[in-house]
This record gives C-alpha cells, sequence and structure tokens, in this order.
C-alpha cells in the first residue's frame, strides 16, 4: 500500500471497513451503505475491492477442510483418480449416510452426461444406499451392467443386487447377470461363462467408463457370509488364508493380491482390473472395513474411494 496515492488509501480503508462489516458483522449490504453512507451498489463494490485487493483472509474452519486434507493425503498415497470423504457420524463410523448421497452425486455427475457412458456395477448395503439417493432420471443414453451374479445359489434373488432397481430409476438400458454369484464348480462356472448374453455382460462391463463396487471384510461379519454365499467353515478357512477382503466376491490377501483357493475358482464375477486406468469407485466405511480397503488400495484393486472421515484417518494410521 506504501505506493498508493492517499485517496486509494482511504477508499481501502472504506473497503476494509465495508469487509469488516459484511464478512465479521454479518451485516447485509443495505445496512453497509447505511453505516458507511454510501449507494448500495457502492458498499457492494467496497466489499467486492476487499476481496480483490486481498484484504480478507479466507480459513475455512469446518469438518469439511479435514476431510478434503484427508483426501489429498490418499490420493497422493495412492495415486488415487478421485477420493471424496464425508465427515462422520460420531455415534456410528459405520453409517452410509453423507457416503450414500456423496456416490450419488458422483454418479449423477456421469448420469447427466450426454455422451452415452457404460457403468458398471457391484452389489452391497452401501451402494444400495447410493442409488436410494438418486433423483429419477431419464438416462436412455447410458448403460448400466452388473459386475456379478444377481442370484443366490439356490436360485432366489440376491437382496442387494441393484442394476435393476437403478435402471428402472434412471431409465438407462440394463444388463443383469442371470448367474448365482459362486458356481456349484470349475465346469459350472466354464459352461456358464460360454453362454453367449453372459459372454455379451463380462466384456461390456470390462469396458465400463466408471466402476462402482463395495468393499467386504474378512471374519465373522464378512458380507459373503451374512449374505449366505459361504458358509462358517469356509469364512475360517479365507481368515486362515490371510484373507483381508472381497470386491465382488473375489477374495485378496493384506497385500491386495488375489488368493488362489476354491472359492475363488469359482467365483463367477466379471474379473478384477489391477491399476485400471478408468475409474474403479471403493464405496465402504468403518472400522470393520478399514483393513479391507487399505489392502484393495495397496493392490491397486480400486483407484478411487469414498469413504468417511474415521475410515481416512484409520486408512492413513496404518501407512506410519
Amino acid at each position: 500500500m506504501d505506493n498508493k496515492s492517499n485517496s486509494e488509501l482511504a477508499r481501502l480503508e472504506d473497503a476494509a471497513r465495508a469487509a469488516w462489516l459484511y464478512y465479521v458483522a454479518k451485516n447485509t449490504q443495505d445496512e453497509i451503505a447505511q453505516k458507511l453512507e454510501v449507494s448500495r451498489q457502492s458498499a457492494q463494490r467496497l466489499v467486492a475491492l476487499a476481496v480483490s485487493e486481498g484484504l480478507i483472509k479466507v480459513r475455512l474452519d469446518h469438518p469439511i477442510s479435514r476431510c478434503m486434507e484427508l483426501a489429498e493425503q490418499l490420493r497422493l498415497q495412492f495415486n488415487l483418480l478421485e477420493c471424496e470423504i464425508v465427515p462422520s457420524d460420531p455415534a456410528d463410523q459405520s453409517s452410509t449416510h453423507g457416503i450414500a448421497q456423496t456416490s450419488a452425486a458422483v454418479l449423477e455427475r456421469y448420469l447427466k452426461s450426454d455422451t452415452p457412458k457404460t457403468l458398471a456395477f457391484g452389489t452391497g448395503r452401501a451402494l444400495k444406499a447410493c442409488i436410494d439417493e438418486l433423483p429419477s432420471m431419464q438416462c436412455p443414453q447410458h448403460k448400466i451392467v452388473s459386475l456379478l451374479g444377481n442370484m443366490m445359489s439356490d436360485g432366489s434373488a440376491s437382496a442387494f443386487d441393484i442394476v435393476v432397481s437403478m435402471a428402472n430409476r434412471v431409465q438407462a438400458k440394463h444388463y443383469p447377470m442371470p448367474l448365482p454369484v459362486i458356481a456349484h464348480s470349475v465346469a459350472e462356472k466354464q459352461l456358464l461363462h460360454g453362454i453367449t448374453p453372459v459372454k455379451s455382460i463380462l466384456a461390456l462391463a470390462q469396458q465400463a467408463d466408471a466402476t462402482f463396487v463395495g468393499v467386504g471384510q474378512m471374519g465373522d461379519n464378512s458380507p459373503l457370509m451374512i449374505d449366505g454365499f459361504i458358509d462358517q467353515a469356509k469364512a475360517n478357512e479365507l481368515v486362515s488364508d490371510n484373507a483381508a477382503g472381497e470386491i465382488i466376491s473375489w477374495v485378496y490377501d493384506q497385500q491386495g493380491q488375489l488368493i488362489k483357493n476354491a472359492i475363488n475358482e469359482l467365483v463367477m464375477s466379471v474379473p478384477l482390473q489391477i491399476n485400471a486406468n478408468k475409474p474403479v469407485y471403493g464405496i465402504a466405511a468403518g472400522q470393520h472395513k478399514v483393513n479391507a480397503i487399505y489392502a484393495a488400495l495397496k493392490g491397486g484393486l480400486i483407484n478411487s474411494l469414498i469413504t468417511n472421515e474415521y475410515t481416512a484417518e484409520q486408512i492413513l494410521q496404518k501407512i506410519k
């Protein structure tokens, strides 16, 4: 300010007063105009001048600032394409509230594209909550494809299959996979994967412009066991095999490497793409998910992440 004329300095002083009244004292522009005895337009220009001259220093004092810092740390640590961190609910660190809304916003961004997109989906509670947050839309230009079977071993429908319900909500062409999640034998898997419509779905899913998956943990509360795809004995076997988690039923270890075992030999899902060059969003949160998410990030099984603040902090702690 040393090289400014007296009139310029006086105007900056007025700008600083106007900015203080607006940002600190929370006055309206009409109130500022009255107190400084200027017109409303002049008050507006003074506030704008304070901003342009750098008189206003903004400090974001809100939980979202911490979330943004965590997102950037995770993005750099794991070379992520995208990372969205939402504030945690202190009463429930595993809550999908916030994650569902943010995931829906990301998904809506793709759906609003006029350019036809192919979007691939896993299953799970977090993803289902995400789809429930989507508004009704008209998206006939897009294709929605399932990454895994929509049937239980007895032929009943999977409770968390989302492709059909999502397609009905956004009016897009959809490709559910009419298969069991896990085959009874390798021969059955080869036979079913050889069916022409199934081959088309598998190929379409692998070419998706964006992929959205849940991340399942291992142990007594493993979604694979809770949802009836494996029994307690197989769940114990996976834990003893050093399994860390599963994505669309593919089981991987603490390093994010697929485990060579009987379960993976029978999984009917689309093969996972390691270090994919298109977005693969992992959507999950909670203490019981931390190991599974961390291993998936290490192994390049996902390259984008949507989680909450608590989970992000726990993942970063594991790196130290």
